[in-house]
């Protein structure tokens, strides 16, 4: 498992994504680029109610007076429509069908966007008067700094919430989610302690999915840190953002490992393993060998899904390959660990074993489940709305799978009977005053 965690770390450490582009945006309007592409895109931004706002200051004027600097602003399914179409719009006919234009003229500019009936994506876009010509005229023009805040209405009606209609409400979900992660550490951290110190042939489970949850913690808490300090600049803390994610990332792989090396040492390998003693971890070339391969590969796919999308929150809705691949795999994953566990279960005799593989079968299928069932649910709501349901329900449903494991692993009764280690003190007991039960 050492090894494992090197392999996680150096993967991980590979890719450290740029912070993503905040709502308080900084950079310069450049005419080339304007040119190229006709028209420079700044930004996108979800905004919702009456009283949203587009704060723009710029420090040379004479410069913007000189080229008609302008921004034009284009509803998102809009801006669609004109790139989609068939008629060939020219640059000029384009850029004269934006929704909102501003004129800049002076330092600071103030758009309110009113009047939306429900949260809607605006792209920015930069213009001036040399965007639409052939000519290499303003290969030579100054750029123009700005800084641009973009805001949505508080509660009050205030235009003074740097979240878009995207990312509301993340911050106190993370928020939440912390404090529930402090509470359950000061009730059940000593015990836990104690049971990983005793040892036994549960120990390296323990450890992995205790160094899972720790994991999932961290990210919860960069998140928080990350949109605190959003709240209050639009920026937020990029590295936090980023180490959010490389905790998750780091998380999946040790749960994906930890699944996988108990499915296989029950199914692959079970015949040559003592069925007396079926919770051992199985370190077995093959095990091992096919858990290592599937590691590597989600890993590989988490990080190309992250290249193509560096938006701030680990769970994406998977419109490009590498998301799609991820979604495959995992039901693959499901599919044939929860096939390999119905095999165990239907020539299992004893009631109790039973309940036990069932049991973490629902674990099993849950964890990795819940991701492509969230993703396919999604569809269902606003295009807004979807990475919220999919973080959210993710997150959720992942901490319920962990709580189904502990609780199977840290049972007295269960552990008890399918390990058939009555003649011995359980490691994992959190209460030391037991009585020695009958064999299973």
């Amino acid at each position: 498992m050492g090894g494992l965690r090197l392999l996680a770390v150096a993967l991980t450490c590979c890719w450290w994504p740029q912070g993503s582009q905040g709502k308080t945006l900084r950079g310069s309007f450049s005419s080339a680029a304007a040119r190229d592409t006709q028209g420079q895109s700044i930004g996108h931004f979800e905004f919702h109610g009456d009283h949203a706002l587009l704060c723009v200051r710029i420090n040379n004027i004479a410069i913007a007076i000189g080229k008609e600097a302008k921004l034009y602003l284009f509803q998102a399914q809009e801006w669609l429509k004109l790139q989609e179409s068939s008629h060939g719009y020219s640059c000029s006919e384009k850029l004269s069908r934006a929704q909102l234009t501003m004129t800049m003229n002076q330092t600071e500019h103030n758009l309110t966007v009113s009047q939306i009936p429900s949260p809607q994506t605006w792209h920015v876009f930069y213009a001036d008067k040399y965007t639409c010509r052939d000519d290499k005229e303003n290969s030579q023009v100054e750029d123009i700094p700005f800084e641009m805040v973009l805001l949505n209405p508080d509660a009050e009606g205030n235009p003074f919430d740097h979240f878009s209609a995207r990312e509301s409400g993340l911050h106190e979900f993370f928020f939440l989610l912390v404090l529930v992660y402090f509470v359950i550490a000061c009730i059940y951290a000593q015990s836990l302690w104690q049971a990983i110190k005793k040892g036994g042939p549960m120990h390296m489970i323990l450890k992995v999915l205790t160094t899972a949850l720790l994991l999932q913690a961290g990210s919860a808490l960069a998140n928080y840190i990350h949109f605190s300090r959003y709240s209050k600049d639009g920026i937020g803390v990029p590295f936090m953002g980023s180490l959010a994610e490389f905790f998750d990332i780091a998380s999946q792989i040790h749960m994906l490992y930890l699944l996988l090396s108990l499915c296989m040492g029950w199914t692959i390998v079970r015949m040559k393993k003592s069925q007396s003693r079926p919770l051992q971890w199985d370190s077995t070339p093959a095990s091992t060998g096919i858990a290592v391969f599937i590691v590597i590969t989600q890993s590989i796919l988490l990080l190309w899904e992250q290249f193509e999308d560096t938006s701030h929150h680990s769970y994406h809705s998977h419109h490009n390959l590498a998301g799609i691949l991820l979604i495959i795999l995992r039901i693959c994953l499901a599919l044939s660990l929860g096939y390999g566990l119905y095999q165990i279960i239907t020539v299992e005799r004893s009631t109790l074993k039973r309940e036990f593989y069932i049991t973490f079968a629902k674990g099993c299928i849950l964890w990795f489940l819940c991701h492509p069932v969230l993703t396919c649910i999604s569809i269902l709501f606003s295009d807004y709305q979807r990475d919220k349901v999919i973080t959210i329900g993710v997150i959720l449903c992942q901490s319920v799978s962990m709580v189904i494991l502990y609780r199977l692993f840290l049972s007295h009764s269960l552990y008890w009977e399918v390990s058939s280690l009555s003649s011995v003190t359980l490691p994992l007991t959190i209460s030391s005053g037991h009585k020695s039960r009958p064999h299973f």
